[in-house]
């Protein structure tokens, strides 16, 4: 039996190379306290806004935030991404999040307003089959975010039925369907006019759905119902304690995998909010600094949160208080531009 080097957790990390980021960064990630140290990068596709990983873990797919949007495919069960085939364009632009659903990776291309769908194959590569594209319609009160729509965020529920846009420009959340190919709205749920929807996070366990806002500094909580694909406005809730002190503009939302804490990040002013579940209801019980600025993505992983800080260039890591949920700083690595965090498995090598 061949020898095997287990080279242990990694972290994913993408930056905007228009503004000096270097690409996608690989990072390793230290057991227990989930601390990260830069190992290495790659920079061969332009701005990688978002990340994912495929569901056996091997394979990395990047979305290129260019006029011209792109995909691109890693093999990460090396030291190093290694690129297999070229990138494979969206058919929109501008996508700001990928995902993977139903044997395919979706888009959400903010620029144009759509969610495309890209062929997976079974070793992970992209498929050469022309995308699928479903165009969003719409707009808003709150000019000029809200001209058009704005697809900001596309991922699949807990069940895996039903795949969710979330769209900025219209103030709404579209469940889709993909069969044959073919993308298909099957309800589109109307938010607060102007309220400006970002991103969306499930309750894991729970039948609700967590929508944060970034036009506003709010969160919509929302009934979800997965055996019809009914999502349903409950209430909306400040993300901060006070008035903004200045701009506030909330970006990313996770939920942790017990189902007890929601945590939302907000730029501008700069902090990571803290939510008690009850029930239908979230409670905010407290606030603490980013370690950063402008932090554009929040990511839970094992008991820790990893904040992609984008104008401050770096990504921080928090522990979390298993009774509050609170975070504590622990630490923080220098990635120039940083777009998102993505953690991945135990990589081994043969």
């Amino acid at each position: 039996m061949a020898d095997v080097d287990r080279l242990g957790r990694r972290a994913y990390i993408g930056s905007f190379t228009a503004a000096g980021g270097h690409g996608i960064t690989t990072a390793a990630v230290a057991a227990g306290s989930g601390a990260l140290t830069v190992l290495n990068g790659v920079r061969d596709v332009p701005d990688p806004a978002y990340l994912a990983l495929s569901p056996r873990g091997d394979t990395l797919y990047a979305v290129s935030e260019t006029a011209d949007g792109t995909v691109a495919a890693y093999r990460v069960t090396g030291a190093k991404p290694e690129p297999v085939g070229s990138p494979v364009p969206v058919g929109g632009s501008g996508p700001t999040h990928l995902t993977l659903f139903a044997g395919h990776v979706l888009t959400a291309n903010y620029g144009s307003g759509s969610v495309t769908a890209l062929p997976v194959r079974f070793d992970g590569t992209l498929g050469d089959g022309p995308p699928v594209v479903l165009r969003h319609t719409g707009s808003g009160p709150h000019t000029p975010r809200q001209q058009g729509p704005h697809a900001h965020q596309v991922q699949p529920d807990p069940s895996g039925r039903w795949a969710v846009s979330v769209d900025l420009g219209t103030d709404s959340v579209r469940v889709c369907t993909l069969a044959d190919g073919t993308l298909d709205v099957h309800r589109e749920i109307a938010l607060r006019p102007g309220s400006g929807p970002r991103h969306l996070a499930f309750h894991p366990h729970g039948p609700y759905a967590y929508v944060v806002n970034e036009l506003t500094p709010t969160v919509t909580i929302c009934h979800w119902d997965a055996d019809d694909g009914t999502l349903k406005p409950l209430t909306e809730i400040q993300v901060l304690p006070g008035a903004p002190a200045g701009d506030a503009y909330p970006s990313g939302i996770a939920a942790s995998p017990d189902g007890r804490f929601v945590w939302t990040a907000t730029r501008g002013e700069d902090v990571l909010s803290t939510f008690v579940v009850e029930g239908e209801e979230l409670r905010l019980v407290g606030t603490v600094t980013c370690a950063g600025h402008w932090p554009r993505a929040l990511t839970e992983a094992g008991g820790v949160l990893y904040v992609a800080n984008e104008r401050s260039g770096d990504v921080s890591w928090f522990a979390v208080d298993p009774d509050r949920g609170l975070p504590r700083y622990e630490g923080s690595i220098e990635v120039p531009a940083a777009s998102c965090v993505v953690i991945g498995p135990d990589v081994h090598m043969p």
